[in-house]
């Protein structure tokens, strides 16, 4: 028989997807820590918000095995309420609310408001950008914009998040200044689409003059650019990225392929020679730029033929970092409407080849920083490790630095100068340069 729980309302923010729930998990905590509501993240709570990803096969499984597992608990008395909000809430609601009844509401993407208010709380719009931050102290994200217009044929965020729609140039800096005073030094800029950034309010493309507005922050030191799109990119940003010493000689830029027969399936308004022509010149205007990209493969009427392209490109492109991913068949999306012709297993061989190849480059493009000097950031200490990055590999998917813990002593969230003595083909082993 279900028991009352008789703890006090906690609540327990649970994260899954991508940085950008995680900066909606951390407006939300801040909503509720300023209507004095007691919570905290992924940590026991006898209230449970679940903010969710609907955006492929894998995530949507990982998304709906959580809350079956918190409407579960709920069931046992180990929590009180569910709450489910998120991506996957925005696009499945009724069914969800149909197979998993147990949960007491489920929000979208833009319905904030209302899921505080099921949790006893106000929306307060004077919280410009306040939250309480999840990541590690030195670092967060900045959302710049929110919502994509880009017609891309395999993509449902259109769906889940709506239309491109930026944020104004002051918010975002008011919002910096107040990371900043919290001892963030390092400001990671996510949108569905940088590029697009302003042209909805500004009538054109304005990352660059933010990106010169957000170097004068104090306190900052480094600024990061993550989920740029080919299509469109405003060179002037290159300029930014080499004129301006905190804004990071990094760049993510999905291109997802380069066969012109599947560009053009996926509509991403591009060819081989323009996405090619595109990376010459991030490299001839930023030589040192370390280059994310992120590709599909298994994509509907991929063929060996396509697919060899897309790996000699690999091999002549030799990206600094790079992630591959199975092609997943997403209901009203463009894409499916076509036949998901390529077997998983192919797929995922596919994926595996690409991966190899990487590897490959990424060791050998990491055996030419031994002995070199590079600026780090200590993220953590892990077991006998420090862990830092330099200013080439964003959190968790790029290149970390490890420092041994037993000999030297580095203080998290510092910048240090680490001399590299032993490089493999994602991690790179360092030690402390102390200045003359």
């Amino acid at each position: 028989m279900r028991t009352k729980s008789l703890k006090k309302n906690k609540i327990n923010v649970v994260t899954l997807g991508c940085s950008k729930n995680i900066y909606d998990s951390e407006v939300l905590m801040g909503q509720l820590k300023a209507n004095k509501k007691e919570v905290v993240h992924e940590e026991e709570g006898n209230i449970v918000v679940i903010n969710t990803c609907g955006f492929i096969d894998n995530a949507k499984e990982q998304s709906v095995n959580t809350i079956l597992e918190y409407a579960q608990k709920k069931e046992e008395g180990i929590v009180d309420k569910v709450f489910v909000t998120g991506c996957l809430s925005e696009r499945y609601k009724p069914d969800l609310q149909k197979e998993i009844p147990n949960v007491d509401q489920y929000f979208g993407t833009t319905e904030m408001p209302s899921l505080l208010k099921a949790l006893g709380a106000d929306y307060k719009h004077e919280l410009l950008g306040e939250r309480v931050t999840t990541t590690p102290k030195n670092y967060a994200f900045l959302k710049i914009a929110e919502g994509c217009d880009r017609p891309c044929s395999f993509c449902a965020i259109p769906l889940m998040r709506g239309g491109h729609k930026s944020t104004p140039i002051e918010q975002l800096v008011k919002e910096a200044q107040g990371l900043a005073r919290d001892g963030v030094k390092e400001l990671i800029l996510i949108a569905q689409d940088l590029t697009y950034y302003g042209l909805d309010i500004y009538k054109k493309r304005a990352l660059a003059e933010l990106l010169r507005e957000l170097v004068k922050v104090d306190g900052i030191e480094w600024i990061r650019l993550h989920y740029a799109f080919p299509t469109g990119f405003p060179e002037d940003v290159l300029d930014v990225i080499k004129e301006e010493p905190k804004v990071c000689n990094y760049i993510d830029i999905p291109l997802q392929h380069i066969s012109d027969d599947l560009l053009k399936s996926m509509r991403r308004g591009t060819t081989h020679k323009k996405t090619t022509d595109l990376i010459h010149k991030f490299r001839e205007i930023v030589p040192q730029m370390a280059i994310r990209t992120t590709l599909i493969v298994g994509y509907p009427g991929e063929t060996e033929a396509h697919f060899q392209e897309l790996k000699d490109w690999v091999r002549e492109m030799r990206f600094e970092r790079l992630g591959a991913f199975t092609y997943s068949h997403e209901e009203n999306t463009h894409a499916y409407n076509l036949e998901d012709d390529v077997p998983e297993e192919v797929k995922q061989e596919r994926a595996n080849e690409i991966m190899e190849i990487q590897s490959q480059i990424s060791w050998e493009l990491n055996q030419q920083k031994i002995g070199k000097v590079f600026k780090c950031v200590i993220d953590r200490k892990e077991g006998n490790y420090f862990v830092g990055r330099t200013e080439f590999d964003s959190p968790d998917v790029d290149n970390e630095v490890l420092i041994d813990a037993t000999k030297y002593y580095l203080k998290t969230g510092d910048f240090t100068q680490i001399k590299i003595n032993q490089a493999e083909d994602f991690d790179l082993y360092g030690e402390p340069v102390t200045e003359e």
